[in-house]
């Protein structure tokens, strides 16, 4: 089955978009880009806008059995503008209680906070998402990337652009054993 990626139409950082799809690819495995609107959304370069890439459904079109697992890519404007759609908030949290495996990376931890599935997970993400996962009930760590398994499902977190990687390594071995 294939991984889904969701983004939002504008925002989301395209390096923690491509490189988890390209090591996706690269593993076998078919990604699938999942959004709030139909038709592309548009990457970022931090500020700078980057390349646009087509939407393959929309969250009220997936269904989360079609799905292996979720990745949750960055960027700071990508999450904040998810967790007001209920339907992306609800289509996360249904991955925790499928127990299938979500990685998430930089500020894409925002959508875990905003679905309630962080309290009583060990977590890493950009620094500044720290309090916002403590005051969630998770437990912040300063870390490459951080897999977790102490709720129904593994859950792969990492902090920013230079650890995708070790992120990229931890996501697949995630997948696979899903």
């Amino acid at each position: 089955m294939p991984i889904a990626f969701l983004a939002a139409p504008e925002g989301v950082e395209q390096i923690e978009l491509t490189d988890p799809w390209t090591a996706v690819v690269r593993a076998g495995q078919t990604p699938r880009l999942v959004s709030t609107r139909p038709g592309e959304i548009r990457a970022f370069h931090h500020l700078d806008r980057g390349d646009s890439f087509p939407v393959d459904l929309t969250v009220d079109q997936a269904a989360v059995d079609d799905f292996d697992g979720l990745v949750l890519p960055g960027g700071v404007a990508n999450p904040d503008a998810l967790r007001l759609s209920p339907r992306a908030v609800g289509f996360v949290k249904a991955f925790f209680e499928a127990g299938k495996p979500v990685a998430a990376i930089c500020h894409a931890l925002w959508m875990l906070v905003e679905a309630d599935v962080v309290r009583g997970r060990t977590l890493t993400s950009w620094p500044s998402l720290r309090t916002d996962i403590h005051n969630a009930g998770g437990t912040w760590v300063d870390e490459q990337v951080k897999v977790c398994t102490a709720g129904p499902n593994t859950l792969v977190t990492s902090r920013k652009p230079d650890d995708l990687k070790a992120f990229d390594e931890a996501m697949l071995d995630a997948f696979a054993t899903s």
